[in-house]
């Protein structure tokens, strides 16, 4: 389906009331399709309606009924697999990062958190055949965190093969010991990454919606949105609201931001991956006292946990805690300046 729809062919969508539509971010019939009254109502459409357009909407975009097992499976082969490029973790997650999927990573500061969604940004944009999704990459940034010059010395990295591969797809004249073409295929990675950065949580809100619309205008692109990652996910949350009588209204909001970013995966086979802050739990006198924040809330919604710890020296003990089709696991990577490598 092309990015943007005809919204004036959904019964009681006027010219007036398809323009509110797409303002407000739903300019596609799967957009409108897993919306709620309420959105579509704080959109500007009259709430009576709001029901008939969701229902017209899904039916024209073939969501929301139910479908046999064999249909899911189907469903599920379209699923991408980003991969790490480091054999022990991609085989600990079954093939690697799912497309359509919430990825958390947690871990406290300088675990290496920030590392992996620099690496995944690099990653993400590599042919198929070489561990990639060939798509581009949306980063909110909520804690500064985004360093271009990060993502220059891990392409510059990447396995000599997967270089000379990129560059062929990319047409890129030149070799490995070319230095213009190699600050070319850098410029090139670059320029497929969406870089916003978070300054408040309502901000971080926004550009999740911001991030559809992204997403929507380069669906049919040559490198599509494959890649929506949040570093951090709970920061701004967790500083604004505080104390006990804040937590439900953070985790209102906390819960309909997941949505939000869960939409974007959902809707343009992305893999989402966020990045959680600790904190220790004093309850604990076995084992580690260390816990994600965020709660059950965020628990639920993520389909994969991962827990980075702190080794000796540059190591890095990669632990997958939760996932709904694959044991727990542990793995060990190496955090080098030139990215992120085997043991």
């Amino acid at each position: 389906m092309a990015a943007t729809a005809d919204l004036e062919e959904l019964p009681g969508v006027g010219p007036a009331t398809a323009d509110k539509l797409r303002e407000n971010g739903f300019d596609s019939y799967q957009s409108v399709a897993v919306a709620s009254p309420a959105e579509l109502s704080q959109a500007g459409v009259g709430e009576s309606n709001a029901g008939d357009i969701i229902q017209a909407a899904r039916e024209a975009a073939d969501i929301g009924g139910f479908e046999t097992g064999s249909d899911v499976l189907e469903r599920r082969e379209q699923i991408g697999k980003l991969e790490f490029l480091i054999p022990e973790i991609d085989e600990m997650l079954g093939g690697g990062v799912e497309t359509q999927s919430i990825t958390e990573v947690y871990g406290e500061f300088g675990a290496g958190k920030s590392q992996i969604t620099h690496q995944l940004a690099v990653n993400v944009q590599l042919p198929k055949d070489d561990g990639g999704l060939h798509g581009r990459c949306i980063f909110v940034d909520s804690e500064d965190t985004f360093r271009p010059e990060r993502i220059d010395e891990m392409v510059r990295g990447l396995p000599d093969d997967v270089i000379e591969s990129t560059m062929e797809h990319r047409e890129i004249e030149g070799g490995l010991d070319d230095e213009e073409a190699m600050e070319e295929l850098v410029q090139s990675f670059l320029d497929k990454i969406h870089v916003a950065k978070a300054f408040n949580s309502n901000h971080q809100i926004l550009l999740a919606e911001k991030a559809q619309e992204i997403a929507a205008e380069h669906e049919e692109d040559d490198y599509p949105v494959r890649l929506l990652c949040v570093d951090s996910l709970t920061a701004h949350f967790r500083a604004e609201y505080v104390g006990r009588g804040e937590l439900a209204d953070r985790q209102q909001k906390l819960n309909k931001h997941l949505h939000d970013i869960d939409r974007v995966g959902n809707l343009y086979n992305s893999a989402v991956v966020v990045t959680n802050q600790v904190q220790s739990n004093p309850d604990a006198f076995f084992g580690d006292p260390t816990k994600p924040i965020g709660g059950n809330i965020l628990g639920h919604k993520s389909t994969f946990r991962m827990y980075l710890k702190k080794s000796k020296q540059n190591k890095r003990i990669v632990k997958l805690v939760d996932a709904p089709n694959l044991p727990d696991g542990e793995a060990v990577m190496r955090v080098e300046n030139d990215g992120l490598k085997p043991e």
